[in-house]
């Protein structure tokens, strides 16, 4: 069973793996962020016939998303000859639920001038396992397998894995892993979450290649301000070595006494 099923060209149902962390109810915003990547990448194939690369996914989160059909339309902002900023949105009961702004550019060959000052991360397989859903409920943290080395509260290091599709239809490594990436903002947390919520209200990652298959490694830190607001920062791999960045600005604040809990 894939996250998603679709039910017509554009429009999509969740499966139980999109099962919300903060709400069991609605739906966790990750996997609709992969899906929403593969769709510009869709959209791109089929308008032309030379490949870009995803080079900057930033989304930004307007409302949640019932475990219900949604739909998403895809646009050209800015077309170009080797430079292309495609919108997709993600709307349910006519309501704009997720945007997505992406930049697709034609590659080339730098192979000369590769390079980083990034450090690799440790691999997958020199981590513990570790099981989120002790501290989330809801079905796409349980579709998660995790290895994480864990430093102190709101900094770590983990690598993430699925074998649950986004759909039942072939789709790029770059999409897979844009469904994993908000998973960052619950792996390593600050405060514990039946006390704090801390949702993030956007997610920007920039890619320098295209990652492999399989394990998605991040490196993070959770930072709370003193006024409300919180940044999860992360650089991206896979085994190959960094691939990018990851940022999710956060909404932080107590939770109020009686109000629902996450967690088992």
């Amino acid at each position: 069973m894939a996250y998603f099923d679709r039910v017509a060209d554009r429009t999509f149902t969740p499966t139980e793996h999109v099962g919300g962390a903060w709400n069991t109810d609605e739906q966790h915003v990750a996997p609709s962020l992969g899906l929403l990547c593969h769709l510009v990448e869709c959209d791109h194939a089929g308008r032309r016939d030379d490949a870009f690369d995803v080079t900057r996914l930033s989304y930004d989160i307007l409302s949640t998303l019932a475990m219900d059909a949604f739909d998403v339309d895809v646009r050209v902002v800015r077309p170009g000859r080797s430079i292309e900023l495609v919108e997709a949105v993600v709307s349910q009961g006519g309501r704009a639920a997720v945007a997505l702004r992406a930049w697709l550019v034609r590659p080339g060959d730098t192979t000369s001038y590769a390079g980083t000052g990034t450090a690799d991360l440790p691999g997958p397989l020199t981590m513990p396992r570790w099981d989120p859903t002790g501290t989330w409920a809801g079905g796409f943290i349980a579709s998660a397998e995790v290895r994480r080395q864990q430093q102190a509260p709101g900094r770590a290091a983990y690598w993430v894995r699925t074998d649950v599709p986004l759909l039942d239809e072939p789709v790029s490594p770059t999409a897979a892993a844009a469904g994993l990436v908000d998973i960052a903002n619950g792996m390593t947390v600050r405060a514990d979450p039946a006390e704090v919520v801390f949702p993030n209200v956007d997610l920007t990652a920039h890619l320098v290649r295209a990652p492999q298959p399989g394990w998605l490694g991040f490196d993070t830190t959770v930072s709370f301000g003193a006024t409300g607001h919180g940044l999860t920062s992360s650089t991206l791999h896979d085994e190959d070595g960094p691939i990018g960045t990851l940022a999710q600005v956060l909404t932080v604040r107590p939770r109020p006494p009686g109000s629902a809990t996450v967690g088992p």
